[in-house]
């Protein structure tokens, strides 16, 4: 245990979408194999208060933390990575930052003062970043800095990463920038100018990089290294490469290869050792080495965007390890499916997810999907309004419900299988007003997932503002579908299966924010075992 909570801020030069959370996320993974107790954290520079109002296309997967926070998708890495929860400490946007400083000026608590960037935004900035410190859980704090350095947004952050080095002292809060060192092939060489002005960029803000982490196509010769090194006032060994990597899973070898971690604890004053990634690398070897390949259809209305569903994605990736099981994902646009397409989209697959999403564009082709895949017993997961749309597909097509529908895609519909929540129906505000976060779930004995999680109890995230509407339940359930995870408190429906089938399962609430490389999630698990069964069998 360290007596001082230590700083790692990672910050971004050239381009945007170089992956600095996933370096961030790989040294993570690497001072926690050495038994450091390690954290991180995402300042965003939007003013947005958080991302749950964003659309997919803007930012991609809005990733939910255990205490109900909306959060950048790059948390979604720090859990998988890392397997310990984050929170809403672990996310702040300027949007947050300006509301606090603004609520706490409403109240008079700066007395009087004019209130300005400098001390009282970056002050806040700098108590946000010390929450997760000053709780004594973490000896190291790993802040990952939005945006590209020299954007307008980006400042106030720079500036309160600048006073915190000076205020922690030496060894206390390092700086590591990451950035790109393009190849020109009219050249056909590496070019170090973009990285060069990055740095200086970064200095004319007041803050000497420690660490460079040069991410490039190509080999970075030593030649090049020193060259980096002298430009950029860093020491040699400090000019870590970052090569492209075929798996996301493969980055925290590569930094242990180029030396990260062990350049980082020297310049905090912090014991280095040889780091334990047994397990990590035997999930690693487990999704390389696949003895099976099945397929499964991703159907949703984001899929050209492939952020939109990362946690997903990523979950797949988990559970196709934990099967030793390639899981070839297939990703279809709902709007595209209909009564005359939706058998040569499907036909040929070993499984099917109904993904998550709000509004009414692509409804019917996602209804399509479910009432094929029941017809021809395919294996099939819903997810929040994917467990949605097979109620009414369900209802629709067997308890022949005309026009059953979700009270959000048509406000009049004559049988509304889901509707609004009873506490949503006063609420306006879009932003945060969902139900967020963590709540528990009966299972009913017996039932597939009672067998899936081995438990009667479970605990899973949600993001939603519709039901299943427990009016329609008697009916529904005398038909064959069954309901079988219950909200305790409430009574709200979370889980839906249906009898006469081989695997038929929707769920409320989102498993694949729970899923990670130590704990792939249970029912993703299940579920690709369920496909590679119907594979084998086909």
């Amino acid at each position: 245990m360290v007596s001082n909570t230590k700083y790692i801020f990672v910050t971004g030069g050239v381009s945007s979408s170089l992956g600095k959370g996933i370096i961030a996320a790989s040294l993570a993974k690497l001072l926690q194999a050495q038994n450091y107790r390690t954290t991180i954290q995402k300042l965003d520079p939007y003013i947005n208060i958080d991302p749950g109002t964003l659309n997919p296309y803007e930012h991609g997967e809005c990733y939910v933390t255990e205490d109900g926070a909306e959060t950048d998708l790059d948390l979604g890495h720090y859990e998988r990575f890392l397997n310990v929860p984050t929170s809403k400490a672990n996310n702040v946007t300027t949007g947050r930052i300006y509301q606090n400083v603004i609520n706490k000026e409403r109240r008079g608590e700066f007395l009087g003062k004019t209130v300005q960037v400098i001390p009282h935004i970056t002050d806040e900035i700098k108590e946000r970043i010390q929450v997760l410190g000053k709780s004594s859980d973490y000896d190291i704090v790993i802040t990952e800095i939005g945006g590209t350095v020299g954007d307008i947004e980006s400042l106030p952050y720079i500036e309160a990463v600048r006073q915190l080095q000076w205020e922690l002292g030496e060894n206390n809060a390092i700086v590591i920038h990451l950035t790109l060192v393009p190849f020109l092939s009219a050249a056909g060489e590496l070019k170090t100018k973009p990285t060069q002005h990055s740095v200086k960029t970064l200095m004319e803000s007041g803050i000497q990089a420690d660490i460079l982490v040069c991410r490039t196509e190509h080999e970075l010769n030593t030649a090049l290294k020193i060259k980096l090194a002298r430009f950029c006032n860093v020491k040699q060994e400090a000019v870590i490469q970052s090569i492209d990597a075929s798996t996301i899973y493969d980055v925290p070898n590569l930094m242990l290869e180029e030396g990260l971690d062990k350049v980082v604890l020297k310049q905090l004053a912090l014991n280095s050792s040889i780091p334990n990634l047994t397990h990590w690398n035997t999930f690693v070897s487990r999704h390389k080495n696949p003895k099976n390949t099945v397929t499964i259809g991703l159907i949703g209305k984001y899929v050209e965007l492939q952020d939109s569903y990362k946690s997903i994605l990523e979950a797949f990736i988990h559970a196709g390890a934990a099967n030793e099981t390639r899981v070839n994902i297939e990703s279809i646009h709902s709007e595209y499916l209909n009564p005359n397409t939706v058998a040569s989209k499907l036909s040929h697959l070993d499984a099917v997810l109904v993904a998550p999403g709000f509004g009414e564009r692509g409804i019917e082709g996602k209804i399509e999907a479910v009432k094929y895949v029941r017809e021809n017993k395919i294996p099939f997961l819903g997810i929040c309004l994917g467990m949605q749309m097979a109620v009414i597909e369900y209802s629709r097509n067997v308890l022949k419900l005309n026009n059953a529908n979700s009270t959000e895609m048509d406000a009049t519909t004559p049988h509304p299988v889901i509707d609004l929540m009873e506490h949503q129906k006063t609420i306006t505000d879009k932003g945060g007003t969902m139900r967020l976060g963590a709540w528990d779930c009966e299972l009913t004995p017996n039932s597939i997932v009672e067998k899936v999680y081995n438990k009667t109890l479970i605990k899973e995230r949600h993001r939603h503002r519709f039901e299943f509407n427990s009016d329609y339940k008697e009916r529904i359930e005398a038909a064959g579908m069954k309901t079988t995870g219950y909200n305790p408190k409430t009574g709200l429906v979370e889980i839906i299966e249906i009898e006469d089938h081989p695997w038929f399962v929707g769920v409320q609430y989102h498993p694949e924010y729970k899923s990670t490389v130590a704990a792939p999630h249970p029912l993703f698990v299940a579920f690709v075992k369920s496909a590679l069964v119907y594979h084998k069998n086909t």
